[in-house]
């Protein structure tokens, strides 16, 4: 059986990016530039190998706006 395609993480879902990083420093290259794109990330190891699992920040809506 393979990884979660989601997790929760502090009440947030996460989505995995579908892609197993060999190295942690690889895994941490791709966080980079999901962050960049303005996505909340995590990176959890499972069986030696690292996996990335993203999410997009919400935008503040205009209606929530005072």
């Amino acid at each position: 059986m393979g990884p979660d395609l989601t997790m929760i993480c502090e009440g947030k879902k996460f989505m995995w990016d579908g892609r197993f990083y060999d190295a942690q420093e690889e895994g941490l290259r791709e966080a980079e530039k999901y962050t960049s794109e303005n996505f909340e990330v995590r990176m959890v190891e499972q069986e030696g190998k690292f996996l990335v699992y993203a999410r997009r920040i919400p935008k503040e809506s205009a209606a929530a706006k005072p």
